[in-house]
Order: C-alpha cells, then structure tokens, then sequence
C-alpha cells in the first residue's frame, strides 16, 4: 500500500513539473524583438519610434548603430527630460545592443555631445 502511495505523489510531482515548464515556456515565448528606429535603427528623432507598438515586460528592444556616433544609455525619468546620466547609469556601446525591458517605463538617451537634445531619446512603457 505504501508503495501505491509513493506511485501517486511520483505523479504529482511529474505533473506539477510538466505544468510549469509548460507556464515558463509560455511566458517566455510570448516576449518580442523590437529593433529600435526599424529599418533606420538608433538614431536622431526615433523618439516617436514606440507609438503604437504594444511593449510587455520582457520584451527585447535592440539597438543598431555606429558605435563611433552613438551610444545607448539607459536613465531613469528625471536623466531622460535633462539629457544627462546620472550615476550608475548603464551604457551599451556595442551598436548591437539587446536590452530586456522592465515593467513601467524604460527611458534611454544616447550620451554623444547633443545627440539627447537633438531628439535622440525613447521611453518605452511595457505593460
């Protein structure tokens, strides 16, 4: 009798097992790849660039760029309206830059002298 038991819990755990891989498969199959500007990639005015996408936390946005132009800084609300970084900021410098977003919104700026001030900024608010 003790050995029926031990067949069942078996079960359980083998099915709770397939459950969340299941529900971790899900979730993960469901974040997107967005490639900033599209086709123009990370450049000046992409600042309209999210109008009408529909972000989720967990979502990718890549950027693409010539990293002797540009770079990728990625700033919270208040380095976002000044064009400025403020400490810790992390900055990407690859010109292929894959960033994961986090749920509420995600600014980022590019720190080369004007470029901010010229338009070269996002917020992007995932869901």
């Amino acid at each position: 009798m003790a050995q029926g038991r031990g067949s069942a819990s078996h079960s359980v755990a083998v099915l709770a097992l397939a459950l969340l891989c299941v529900l971790l498969h899900g979730e993960f199959a469901e974040s997107a790849v967005y490639t900033v500007g599209d086709r123009g990639g990370w450049s000046f005015n992409t600042g309209g660039w999210p109008r009408g996408k529909r972000f989720r936390a967990g979502d990718v946005l890549v950027f693409k760029y010539s990293p002797a132009a540009h770079n990728v800084v990625a700033v919270n609300a208040a380095g976002y309206r000044s064009c400025s970084a403020p400490r810790g900021s992390r900055t990407y410098r690859t010109g292929n830059d894959r960033v994961t977003l986090a749920r509420g919104t995600n600014y980022f700026i590019c720190t080369f002298p004007g470029h901010c001030q010229s338009g070269m900024k996002i917020a992007v608010t995932a869901a």
